[in-house]
């Protein structure tokens, strides 16, 4: 049966936290250095918020999603501008060597077979430079809240042993280092885990945005496609896989063809 992931994918419209626009920001701004003058794919791009950042210094750029809806969202907005297809991340419909650089973001943990899509994005990467870029939330930060469809969230250092195995070499990256002390930044995490333990957290982005909007105050609404005005970026920084723990929020690899 084919999942629709439409309601745990953040679209146009939706309202988010001044620091969810801004992790989004800088996945984009993060794998756009890497795509610089390249052939670039991005899987599971959703509606495409990332795309235009993207296109703007990439030579070629594919979009593309598991989700028709999703695809539908960004082709209507970028029409002509880049090409969006409905697409398995387990069976790229490309030639090898297509791509140098391929982009998957916080999709991994609802592939059935991650292995089989790391091969597959080595299958499509030239074997000169090509690298696959990769952002998950981490499983070990003391806030962790997993996607509803999500069926297995990996570890630094289980997906860096992935990479590996599928002829990739990877460097680790981590993320949004929690940092705050403040009273109320910990009552909130205290009512986060709890609500996380006890399976009270919303399942949907609509239901998690009333959470929000109480605890986090006003919220910005998504656009259709990041622009630089609209958010800042903060640079992932090179951490060994096996020191990103509970402290940051996300991690990155870019695993290079070995």
């Amino acid at each position: 049966m084919t999942r629709d992931f439409s309601s745990v994918t953040e679209v146009t419209g939706n309202r988010l936290t001044r620091e969810a626009i801004s992790m989004m920001y800088t996945r984009y701004r993060f794998a756009a250095s890497r795509g610089a003058g390249r052939d670039v794919l991005e899987i599971g791009c959703g509606v495409g918020q990332g795309l235009g950042i993207l296109q703007r210094s990439a030579r070629r750029l594919v979009g593309g999603d598991y989700t028709l809806n999703l695809v539908a969202q960004a082709g209507r907005h970028y029409r002509d501008r880049l090409r969006v297809l409905c697409l398995d991340a387990q069976a790229l419909p490309f030639r090898d060597g297509a791509f140098d650089v391929a982009i998957l973001y916080e999709a991994l943990y609802y592939l059935p077979k991650p292995d089989r899509f790391l091969r597959e994005a080595r299958r499509v990467l030239r074997a000169k430079g090509g690298c696959l870029v990769v952002c998950s939330a981490n499983p070990q930060w003391s806030d962790f809240n997993p996607s509803p469809h999500s069926l297995r969230y990996y570890t630094p250092s289980e997906l860096a042993s992935l990479c590996r195995d599928a002829g990739l070499e990877p460097q680790t990256f981590g993320a949004y280092r929690t940092t705050s002390t403040s009273f109320k930044s910990k009552v909130v995490s205290a009512i986060r885990r709890t609500a996380v333990a006890l399976h009270l957290m919303p399942t949907t982005m609509k239901g998690k945005e009333k959470l929000k909007r109480l605890f986090y105050g006003k919220l910005l609404e998504m656009p259709p496609e990041l622009s630089d005005e609209r958010a800042e970026a903060e640079a992932p920084a090179v951490v060994p896989a096996d020191e990103i723990r509970g402290d940051y929020k996300v991690f990155f690899v870019v695993a290079t063809v070995a």
